[in-house]
């Protein structure tokens, strides 16, 4: 089903009576933490693509999106320590915290981040409380932050301090907060544990010893649906009734999470949020995300949407993309004038600004610097690496030894003036058939692509991938995004490369494929022998000769990628299918009898 039908069908649903579902969002909920995603899949756009995914679906109007304002230092100091909250403003703390080296955190940033978050559950609350209606904040659950202490991703606890916010206002109702994430509530249970007004019941799926006040039930990973919806019943059965309920509704007791997992299916998060809400009925209630990992993590945050506006069985579509459509209607929006440098310049004005002798810059004879500037832009490229510390960006096109070149550069917040180059890539037309004789037309080929973060630097035990200077900005889903889009604003047949490393073919894998089937058969096959692995430690154990290949030593095989404008012939797509399956079956994959050291990686490449 479309999703132009599948909103329709949702629409209708939401109208069947609902209370009006209102979202709290804002863009610099997206952590500005470069390696998040790369380490423990903690995907920094989840937020932003559920409510997209809400939005379009007809599940909240335009209205129903609400910017939540800061929360107060004054309301963290209701529940945080002063000296805690101080230590929060040192990057080694936050960096403690969250699980990455202190140079990917901007500490200013992460605080706009996180105070926008405790706002948004702090403002959901009093929405709450003023009847009106369920409320999503799109971010929060943050339970590990105790009073004087952060861990597990959590620097502060929102939800106590929404409640304490609360109390602080007046309330004094019975509060009740069904922890339903992987992992317990540790923090809630600290920061809450003065209020007797205050249940918290949790299931989860590992056991950190006794919490104190918290009623809680240990599943055994992976106990799946039948133990789970058990232990929930009973669990709403031993709930006091609530004057305001807040409901962590973690993702990450899906199936395959890879840092929870008690063997949900989609479809049991969506009876999951519809049992609570049949439980809670029309009482003041407040929905946060909690935890939820790797690929497809927003589907869980967005479900909570769905049961919410829809109080329905109405399961989101496997196919729903949300960054591609997104970029998809930027894409319509953006027009060729924009791009060309119509919009800015006239014939009569080049010579003036450039000399009489030169003429305008045109990447792939269309895109000229303004443009591409304002792709960028729109694309929110620019305002990713603006909270990253750079500002003042400039484009700069010229020819490469092979294709045309574009190089982006800024200037670093509080650097001086010396410029940094954040971006590089160099494309070309080619025939298709002079990359493989199954490809036809004419694809835009990358011959390289590098997105630096040259004002961060590698951390010791935590080595370059291979062919790597400089960390990276953490854009490739929305670089590779951008550049499919290129190639149709340029009436091209699709995109390829040569992907030189094993994770600069998986950053491509969302929608791209080897052309050779044999070839993409064996790379799924070392999918399943890294899953689980961080991307950067197969990416080097694969570059220094640590994978085996039918017992022998395998060498990575650089082969041609390509995502097509149109898709084979339905026989020949199911033929090709095949052979991927049955080489995917045949490859025996396995890692070397003696791993290479951390770092025993040829760090050469292109420059």
């Amino acid at each position: 089903m479309g999703l132009s039908r599948w909103a329709a069908m949702l629409g209708r649903l939401r109208r069947l009576g609902r209370p009006a579902l209102t979202l709290w969002h804002r863009p610099d909920y997206r952590l500005p933490i470069t390696t998040l995603d790369g380490r423990v899949g903690l995907d920094p756009r989840r937020a932003e693509l559920a409510a997209w995914y809400l939005r379009r679906a007809g599940l909240a109007d335009a209205e129903a999106v609400r910017a939540p304002p800061a929360v107060e230092i004054g309301d963290l100091l209701r529940v945080h320590e002063g000296d805690y909250l101080e230590a929060l403003e040192r990057g080694d703390e936050l960096a403690r915290i969250f699980g990455v080296p202190g140079w990917d955190i901007p500490v200013d940033e992460v605080w706009n981040t996180l105070r926008a978050i405790t706002g948004g559950t702090v403002a959901a609350v009093r929405a709450a409380l003023h009847g009106e209606g369920p409320q999503l904040n799109l971010a929060g659950g943050m339970h590990h932050a105790g009073r004087a202490r952060g861990g597990g991703f959590c620097p502060i606890n929102d939800l106590a301090v929404a409640v304490k916010r609360a109390r602080a206002d007046g309330f004094a109702g019975q509060v009740v907060i069904l922890d339903l994430d992987f992992h317990p509530p540790d923090g809630t249970a600290d920061c809450l544990a003065d209020d007797p007004a205050c249940w918290i019941g949790s299931i989860s799926g590992v056991d950190w010893g006794p919490l104190p006040g918290v009623d809680e039930v240990v599943l055994p990973g992976k106990a799946g649906p039948d133990r789970y919806f058990a232990a929930l019943a009973q669990l709403l059965e031993r709930a006091p009734l609530a004057e305001l309920t807040l409901v962590l509704a973690g993702g990450d007791v899906r199936a395959g999470d890879p840092l929870g997992d008690l063997g949900l299916s989609e479809g049991d998060l969506l009876r999951r949020e519809l049992m609570v809400l049949g439980s809670i009925g029309d009482q003041p209630a407040v929905w946060l995300p909690g935890g939820g990992y790797g690929p497809g993590a927003w589907r869980a945050v967005a479900t909570i949407g769905v049961a919410l506006a829809t109080g329905a069985q109405a399961p989101i579509p496997p196919d729903v993309d949300p960054l591609a459509d997104v970029f998809d209607e930027i894409w319509r929006s953006l027009q060729p004038a924009e791009l060309d440098g119509g919009a800015w310049l006239s014939a009569a004005d080049l010579p003036e600004l450039l000399g009489p002798a030169a003429g305008p810059q045109r990447l792939l004879g269309l895109y000229s610097p303004q443009g591409l500037e304002l792709a960028l832009c729109r694309y929110g490229l620019l305002g990713a690496a603006r909270r990253l510390g750079y500002h003042r960006f400039r484009v700069e096109l010229d020819a490469a030894s092979a294709g045309e070149r574009l190089r982006l550069l800024a200037q670093g917040q509080g650097r001086g003036e010396a410029e940094h180059l954040l971006v590089e890539l160099v494309v070309e037309r080619v025939d298709g058939l002079r990359l493989h004789p199954e490809l036809g037309g004419v694809l835009l080929f990358i011959h390289w692509l590098t997105l630096r973060h040259p004002l961060a630097a590698f951390a010791a035990g935590r080595p370059a991938l291979p062919g790597q200077e400089v960390p990276g900005l953490g854009l490739a889903r929305e670089a590779s995004e951008l550049l499919l889009r290129m190639a149709r604003r340029l009436g091209l047949s699709g995109v390829a490369l040569r992907p030189a490393w094993l994770h600069v073919a998986v950053a491509a894998r969302g929608g791209m494929r080897f052309v050779d089937a044999p070839r993409q058969g064996r790379f799924l096959a070392l999918q399943d022998l890294i899953a689980g692995l961080p991307l950067a430690e197969a990416s080097r154990r694969v570059q220094a000769g640590g994978v085996w290949l039918d017992g022998r030593p395998y060498t990575w095989e650089a082969d041609v990628m390509v995502s097509l404008a149109a898709d084979r012939e339905p026989e020949q797509a199911a033929r090709w299918r095949a052979a991927v399956e049955e080489a995917r079956a045949q490859a025996h994959f396995s890692w070397a009898p003696t791993l290479p050291a951390a770092g025993a990686v040829d760090q050469g490449g292109p420059r």
